[in-house]
Protein backbone atom coordinates (compact mmCIF):
# COMPACT_ATOMS: atom_id res chain seq x y z
CA UNK A 1 0.00 0.00 0.00
CA UNK A 2 3.34 2.57 -0.23
CA UNK A 3 4.75 4.94 2.51
CA UNK A 4 1.27 6.27 3.36
CA UNK A 5 -0.14 2.67 4.10
CA UNK A 6 2.62 2.22 6.13
CA UNK A 7 2.65 4.69 8.31
CA UNK A 8 -0.45 4.09 9.54
CA UNK A 9 0.57 0.19 10.09
CA UNK A 10 3.65 1.20 11.99
CA UNK A 11 1.68 3.74 13.95
CA UNK A 12 -1.24 0.95 15.04
CA UNK A 13 1.98 -1.54 15.58
CA UNK A 14 3.96 0.97 17.91
CA UNK A 15 0.73 1.19 19.96
CA UNK A 16 -0.57 -1.96 19.92
CA UNK A 17 3.24 -2.43 21.77
CA UNK A 18 3.00 0.49 24.23
CA UNK A 19 3.99 3.70 22.47
CA UNK A 20 1.56 5.49 24.63
CA UNK A 21 3.54 4.58 27.83
CA UNK A 22 7.00 5.18 26.47
CA UNK A 23 9.27 7.19 28.07
CA UNK A 24 11.55 7.83 24.89
CA UNK A 25 11.73 6.65 21.79
CA UNK A 26 14.49 5.72 19.73
CA UNK A 27 14.17 5.24 15.62
CA UNK A 28 17.01 4.02 13.79
CA UNK A 29 17.33 4.35 10.10
CA UNK A 30 19.31 4.08 7.12
CA UNK A 31 19.00 7.84 6.17
CA UNK A 32 15.77 7.89 3.32
CA UNK A 33 14.31 10.92 3.49
CA UNK A 34 10.98 9.45 3.41
CA UNK A 35 11.81 7.55 6.69
CA UNK A 36 12.36 11.02 8.50
CA UNK A 37 9.09 12.51 7.03
CA UNK A 38 7.63 9.48 8.20
CA UNK A 39 8.85 9.38 12.02
CA UNK A 40 8.41 13.06 11.88
CA UNK A 41 4.51 12.22 11.08
CA UNK A 42 4.00 9.85 13.08
CA UNK A 43 6.79 9.51 16.07
CA UNK A 44 7.24 13.18 16.42
CA UNK A 45 8.87 12.92 19.70
CA UNK A 46 11.35 10.39 18.77
CA UNK A 47 15.04 10.42 18.67
CA UNK A 48 16.79 9.46 15.40
CA UNK A 49 19.71 7.79 15.15
CA UNK A 50 21.40 7.18 11.52
CA UNK A 51 22.21 4.01 11.01
CA UNK A 52 26.41 4.28 11.33
CA UNK A 53 26.76 1.83 8.25
CA UNK A 54 25.20 3.72 6.38
CA UNK A 55 26.67 7.37 7.29
CA UNK A 56 30.17 5.39 6.66
CA UNK A 57 28.77 4.86 2.76
CA UNK A 58 28.75 8.22 2.60
CA UNK A 59 32.48 9.19 3.77
CA UNK A 60 33.37 6.14 1.79
CA UNK A 61 32.03 7.68 -1.50
CA UNK A 62 34.71 10.74 -0.84
CA UNK A 63 37.46 8.25 -0.01
CA UNK A 64 37.02 5.89 -3.33
CA UNK A 65 36.72 9.59 -5.05
CA UNK A 66 39.73 10.88 -3.79
CA UNK A 67 41.70 7.65 -4.14
CA UNK A 68 40.00 5.69 -6.95
CA UNK A 69 42.97 3.18 -7.76
CA UNK A 70 44.52 2.77 -4.43
CA UNK A 71 41.94 0.93 -2.00
CA UNK A 72 44.51 0.90 0.93
CA UNK A 73 45.03 4.93 0.18
CA UNK A 74 41.32 5.35 0.77
CA UNK A 75 40.84 3.28 3.83
CA UNK A 76 44.14 5.08 5.51
CA UNK A 77 42.13 8.49 4.71
CA UNK A 78 38.73 7.11 6.22
CA UNK A 79 40.22 5.66 9.42
CA UNK A 80 40.36 8.71 11.04
CA UNK A 81 37.24 10.16 10.22
CA UNK A 82 35.52 6.76 10.93
CA UNK A 83 36.90 7.08 14.55
CA UNK A 84 35.47 10.43 14.63
CA UNK A 85 32.42 9.64 13.34
CA UNK A 86 31.99 6.58 15.86
CA UNK A 87 33.21 8.80 18.84
CA UNK A 88 30.01 11.84 18.14
CA UNK A 89 32.88 14.05 16.75
CA UNK A 90 30.57 14.82 13.37
CA UNK A 91 31.40 18.28 13.45
CA UNK A 92 34.99 17.50 13.30
CA UNK A 93 34.37 15.54 10.58
CA UNK A 94 32.25 18.05 8.26
CA UNK A 95 35.11 20.74 9.44
CA UNK A 96 37.50 18.42 7.49
CA UNK A 97 35.36 18.00 4.51
CA UNK A 98 35.06 22.17 4.57
CA UNK A 99 39.20 22.11 4.46
CA UNK A 100 39.00 20.12 2.25
CA UNK A 101 36.61 21.30 -0.55
CA UNK A 102 39.09 24.54 -0.77
CA UNK A 103 41.46 22.10 -2.50
CA UNK A 104 39.41 20.30 -4.73
CA UNK A 105 37.92 21.47 -8.34
CA UNK A 106 35.59 19.53 -10.82
CA UNK A 107 33.94 15.84 -10.02
CA UNK A 108 36.00 15.24 -6.55
CA UNK A 109 34.88 18.53 -5.50
CA UNK A 110 30.85 17.87 -6.62
CA UNK A 111 31.35 14.09 -4.78
CA UNK A 112 32.62 15.72 -1.02
CA UNK A 113 30.00 18.40 -1.37
CA UNK A 114 26.79 16.08 -1.88
CA UNK A 115 28.65 14.02 1.49
CA UNK A 116 29.62 16.72 3.34
CA UNK A 117 25.57 17.97 3.15
CA UNK A 118 24.51 14.98 3.92
CA UNK A 119 26.55 14.34 6.81
CA UNK A 120 25.65 17.99 7.86
CA UNK A 121 21.66 17.58 7.16
CA UNK A 122 22.35 14.19 9.65
CA UNK A 123 24.17 15.47 12.20
CA UNK A 124 21.63 15.42 14.96
CA UNK A 125 21.56 11.91 14.01
CA UNK A 126 25.11 10.62 14.37
CA UNK A 127 25.62 10.62 18.50
CA UNK A 128 26.94 7.18 18.07
CA UNK A 129 29.26 7.48 21.83
CA UNK A 130 25.92 8.59 23.39
CA UNK A 131 24.14 4.97 22.29
CA UNK A 132 27.00 3.10 23.21
CA UNK A 133 26.83 4.74 26.75
CA UNK A 134 23.12 4.43 27.23
CA UNK A 135 23.58 0.41 26.20
CA UNK A 136 21.38 1.16 22.88
CA UNK A 137 21.96 -0.54 19.64
CA UNK A 138 23.83 1.51 16.82
CA UNK A 139 22.43 0.20 14.19
CA UNK A 140 19.55 -0.93 11.96
CA UNK A 141 21.04 -4.56 11.31
CA UNK A 142 17.93 -6.30 12.99
CA UNK A 143 15.67 -4.36 10.49
CA UNK A 144 17.66 -4.99 7.86
CA UNK A 145 18.57 -8.37 8.54
CA UNK A 146 14.68 -9.07 8.58
CA UNK A 147 14.10 -7.55 5.52
CA UNK A 148 16.77 -9.50 3.37
CA UNK A 149 14.76 -12.55 4.93
CA UNK A 150 11.56 -11.52 3.68
CA UNK A 151 13.49 -10.78 0.54
CA UNK A 152 14.89 -14.04 -0.11
CA UNK A 153 11.49 -15.72 1.00
CA UNK A 154 9.78 -14.38 -1.45
CA UNK A 155 12.07 -13.35 -4.44
CA UNK A 156 12.64 -17.06 -4.70
CA UNK A 157 13.96 -17.95 -8.56
CA UNK A 158 10.82 -18.61 -10.46
CA UNK A 159 8.65 -16.88 -8.10
CA UNK A 160 6.17 -14.16 -9.11
CA UNK A 161 3.68 -12.11 -7.49
CA UNK A 162 1.59 -9.55 -7.94
CA UNK A 163 2.09 -6.11 -5.86
CA UNK A 164 -1.36 -7.28 -4.27
CA UNK A 165 -0.14 -11.00 -3.73
CA UNK A 166 3.61 -10.34 -2.43
CA UNK A 167 1.66 -7.89 0.26
CA UNK A 168 -0.95 -10.57 1.61
CA UNK A 169 2.07 -13.47 1.80
CA UNK A 170 3.90 -11.34 3.52
CA UNK A 171 1.53 -9.68 5.69
CA UNK A 172 0.78 -13.40 6.49
CA UNK A 173 4.67 -14.14 7.21
CA UNK A 174 4.68 -11.30 9.67
CA UNK A 175 1.57 -12.76 11.76
CA UNK A 176 3.53 -16.33 12.05
CA UNK A 177 6.56 -14.82 12.66
CA UNK A 178 5.00 -12.62 15.20
CA UNK A 179 2.91 -15.34 17.24
CA UNK A 180 -0.51 -13.83 16.11
CA UNK A 181 -1.28 -16.70 13.93
CA UNK A 182 -4.08 -16.87 16.57
CA UNK A 183 -5.42 -13.85 15.37
CA UNK A 184 -6.38 -15.02 11.75
CA UNK A 185 -6.96 -18.78 12.76
CA UNK A 186 -8.28 -17.92 16.29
Amino acid sequence: GGVDALKHQLWAEAMRHGLSQAQQVLVIADGAVWIWNLVADRFAGARQRLDPWHALQHLWAVAHALHPEDEAAAAAWIKPLKEKLLQSQAVEVITELDELLKRLQGSDKEVVQTERDYLESNKSRLDYKGAQEGGEPLGSGAMESTCRQYQVRFHRSGQFWTTQGDEALMCLETFWRNARWRLLFP
